[in-house]
């Protein structure tokens, strides 16, 4: 079988009808990223134990037991999340030696499925940064053109599948870092609704607005996952008590009875024609099969991103507290023989530890929590944040699903934004308010732009409603014109 072609479905399915072994899928995939990740730099660590993870799972086949429903599909992770006996960093210096003595529990299930874990992804550090180019390990680049970025913060998982290095990965998504890597790789990311998946074992970043996800080449590879994913956690008090059943959404666009709204408000800022054009070309094509369109406003749009940073800086400098050099981590040294005080010890370490960007926002945030400042920084973004749900909550009055652009462009250059934080933030318009409401979305690529990049689309739905959003993915997909094409020269 052709390994770099065949679904999630399928690989699970030769390995447990033993047309091919989980260690030769495993080795496949291990060897590809030798050959290939020198030029892209997408892993950061590679687990020494894969081999004999999958070893076991073809023992379980020869055993006649049930290896779960993704046996032998190999899988990256991000290196956000907590891997027992795997080295953790977050891509960042303070946690360079971190080997958790847990599993986080997103992991776990994929694990108790039959997952192979191939290593970790690289990735902004600690989440924060919307190009992988804040990464202690260096920035990622795009299979697609190895000049431009991968997208952030999950840059490591997208290039990663783009590149065929694994067939799936695992990121997060804060303010749209699922979501826009993904468009700028040309893949399906999905971001559920907040509590969907668990966060335990997951390094947090801004703990309201966190969460996990897939991402992988094709809408039902990422139901394959969420399957896997999704559920309440005891450990992890924010998630959905709300049953879980596996995902059935609809293929055939001819029965999909759901209103689609527009939001005016995402079509009047400065978006690069290409994006505009796959967009409205996407539209049209799902008009062709009859899908219903309504105008739609969502009109505290353009205070989603200030909104956002105030939120989630705010929340990061309350969790990166936490690195203080003395329970784990590194711990720099004195500058004489012994520290003058426990403040000159975290100050130091915290500032050897933590790169520009994270001190940038721990900074920002802490300013907006510092007494004095709290009511007309951080409660005032938290009630406009109310403001922003209330759209949503307003407009699905009128529609089932809401779709737009990802972003205001394609994959950009490396080195062209990362010195310019508001263009870079400002790249995050149409993804932030989503994980500020709290509830689902999605990004399916639709074509390439005249530069070979891919362009995406995104879809968003109420809360809970993940089968109406893939439903419509599938659809997506079908009238794309991305279906088999891959990055060249890799």
């Amino acid at each position: 079988m052709d390994l770099l072609k065949s679904s999630l479905r399928e690989i699970s399915t030769a390995v447990k009808n033993k047309a091919v072994s989980a260690q030769e899928v495993t080795t496949f995939f291990q060897q590809r990223i030798q050959k290939i990740d020198k030029k892209l730099n997408s892993f950061v660590t590679h687990n020494e134990q894969a081999l004999r993870d999958a070893e076991k799972i073809d023992q379980k086949i020869q055993k006649g037991e049930d290896p779960g429903f993704l046996a032998g599909v190999p899988v990256g992770i991000k290196d956000l999340f907590c891997t027992k006996g795997l080295r953790t960093t977050a891509a960042s210096k303070i946690l360079g030696n971190f080997v958790p003595p847990y599993t986080a529990t997103c992991v776990q299930r994929l694990k108790d499925q039959g997952a192979i874990v191939l290593g970790k992804t690289n990735m902004d550090e600690f989440a924060m940064g919307s190009s992988n180019e804040t990464s202690n390990f260096g920035t990622c680049h795009n299979p697609w053109n190895l000049d431009y970025v991968a997208g952030g913060s999950s840059g490591g998982s997208a290039a990663a599948v783009a590149a065929s290095l694994v067939p799936a990965a695992l990121g997060s998504d804060t303010g749209g870092s699922i979501r826009q890597p993904a468009a700028f790789c040309g893949l399906t990311g999905v971001k559920p609704t907040y509590g969907r998946i668990s966060r335990y074992g997951m390094i947090a970043f801004a703990s309201s607005l966190d969460q996990a996800g897939p991402m992988t080449k094709s809408v039902d590879d990422c139901v394959f996952l969420l399957d896997a994913m999704c559920g309440h956690d005891s450990k992890d008090s924010t998630t959905s008590t709300r049953a879980w059943e596996k995902l059935a959404p609809q293929k055939n666009l001819k029965s999909f009875k759901f209103k689609v709204g527009l939001p005016k408000e995402y079509f009047e800022h400065n978006i690069e024609e290409s994006v505009k054009k796959a967009f409205w070309d996407t539209i049209e094509n799902l008009k062709k099969q009859g899908v219903e369109f309504v105008d739609i406003q969502l009109p505290h749009t353009p205070y989603a991103v200030p909104v956002y940073y105030m939120v989630a800086t705010s929340e990061a400098s309350s969790n990166l507290s936490r690195y203080d050099g003395i329970r784990y981590g590194l711990r720099a040294e004195p500058p004489s023989k012994d520290w003058g005080s426990l403040d000159e010890l975290y100050s130091v370490t915290r500032a050897e530890g933590f790169g520009a960007e994270v001190k940038r926002r721990i900074i920002l945030g802490t300013f907006a929590l510092s007494s004095g400042y709290y009511d007309a920084y951080y409660a005032k973004a938290s009630k406009v944040r109310r403001l922003i749900q209330n759209d949503f909550v307003e407009a699905f009055k009128k529609c089932d699903l809401i779709m737009g652009p990802v972003t205001t462009s394609p994959a950009f250059k490396s080195g062209t934004r990362i010195n310019d934080p508001i263009q870079m933030y400002l790249n995050d318009i149409f993804t932030t308010s989503i994980n500020l409401a709290g509830l689902p979305a999605m990004t399916v690529p639709v074509g390439l732009n005249a530069q070979g990049l891919p362009v995406g689309v995104q879809i968003m739905a109420p809360h809970f409603a993940e089968p109406a959003m893939l439903s419509l993915a599938y659809g997506v997909e079908e009238v794309s014109d991305m279906k088999g094409r891959v990055p060249h020269g890799l």
